[in-house]
C-alpha cells in the first residue's frame, strides 16, 4: 500500500508538475489482477482499485493497518464501474453492476472481488467489472448494504449555456446508506456539458477524493486544486484519482463528458457542509 503525507498549502505554491502528481494524484490504480491500495495521512482515507481476471481477488490487509481483517476498524464502499461482477463480504455474494455502490461496515469479515465470466466481453467482464474503494476509519457498526443505480434518487443541476449539466446520485449519506464519516456519490456529465462542481468550494471538516471514469479513450480532465487564491492544476486520464486536503479546492473540466466519484472522510457525514468559493475570487 503506497503512503501519501499531509501537505501544508503553502507548500503546494512551490511544487512542479511531478511533484504535485506525485503528491495528490493516484494514476495506478488499476492493473488487471490486482488489488492496489493508496493511503493518504488526510483523515487516513484509502482509495484502491480490484481489478478481477482470471479469478477471484481477496482484499489484502496492509500491515499498516495493524489489523487482523481489512475492515476492523474500518468502513468501505465498493463502487463497480463499468462491466458486471460481484462482491463477497464475510461469506455472502452481492452481485454487481455498472454504477452500483455496495457499503460495507466495521467487523465485517473477508472480502473478495469477482468478474462475472458471462459478462459482455465473455472474459470475466476484464474489459470493466473495475472495483473502485473507498474506506475511512470507523467508531461505529453499520450493516452491509449494496444500492443499485436504478434504486437511488437522481439530481439534475446546471445549465447548458455554462456547459455544466450533470446528474448527482448520493449513495452514501446520512439520508441514504449509514455510515460513520464516509459519503460518497457519482457525477455524471451530460454530453456536450465539461464543468463539473462549479461554483466551487473547499471542506475544513474533510477530506475529498475523486475518481474520474467514463472518459473515452485519449481524452482528459483538467483538474483543479489548491488554495482558492492560489489555484493548481492536474491532467487526470481515466481511472486516475484525486486526493483534495479540506483546505483545496477541487473541480475541473473534460476535453468529453465523463463521470466521477466524489467521496469525503472527516469529522461529519452532512452532504452540504461545504465553504463556497465565488467564480470571481480564484486566482
Amino acid at each position: 500500500m503506497q503512503t501519501r503525507h499531509a501537505t501544508h498549502p503553502q507548500e503546494v505554491v512551490t511544487l512542479g508538475t511531478d511533484a504535485l502528481r506525485a503528491r495528490f494524484l493516484v494514476d495506478d490504480l488499476f492493473v488487471t489482477g490486482e488489488v492496489r491500495l493508496t493511503h493518504s495521512h488526510h483523515d487516513r482515507v484509502i482509495v484502491g482499485g480490484a481489478w478481477p481476471s482470471g479469478g477471484p481477488l481477496t482484499l489484502p490487509v496492509p500491515d499498516q493497518l495493524r489489523a487482523k481483517s481489512f475492515c476492523d476498524r474500518r468502513e468501505l464502499a465498493v463502487v463497480c464501474l463499468s462491466g458486471v461482477g460481484g462482491v463477497t463480504v464475510g461469506g455472502d455474494h452481492h452481485p454487481m453492476a455498472a454504477h452500483d455502490v455496495l457499503y460495507v461496515g466495521k467487523g465485517a469479515g473477508d472480502i473478495i472481488f469477482d468478474a462475472d465470466p458471462t459478462g459482455p466481453d465473455g472474459n470475466g467482464g476484464a474489459a470493466g467489472a473495475r472495483f473502485y474503494l473507498v474506506s475511512t476509519p470507523a467508531h461505529e457498526s453499520y450493516p452491509t448494504t449494496l444500492a443499485r443505480r436504478t434504486e437511488v434518487s437522481e439530481v439534475r443541476l446546471g445549465d447548458p449555456k455554462n456547459a455544466n449539466v450533470r446528474s448527482i446520485r448520493k449513495y452514501v449519506h446520512a439520508d441514504g446508506i449509514r455510515s460513520c464519516q464516509l459519503v460518497l456519490g457519482i457525477t455524471t456529465l451530460a454530453e456536450g456539458s465539461v464543468w463539473n462542481t462549479m461554483p466551487c468550494h473547499t471542506h475544513e471538516r474533510r477530506t475529498e477524493v475523486y475518481l474520474y471514469f467514463d472518459l473515452p479513450a485519449g481524452e482528459r480532465v483538467l483538474h483543479v486544486c489548491g488554495q482558492p487564491d492560489a489555484t493548481r492544476s492536474l491532467v487526470v486520464a481515466d481511472g486516475q484519482a484525486v486526493i483534495s486536503p479540506p483546505w483545496s479546492v477541487h473541480f475541473g473540466a473534460g476535453t468529453a463528458s465523463y463521470s466521477f466519484v466524489w467521496a469525503m472522510g472527516g469529522e461529519n457525514i452532512a452532504f452540504d457542509d461545504m465553504d463556497q468559493v465565488p467564480t470571481e475570487e480564484l486566482r
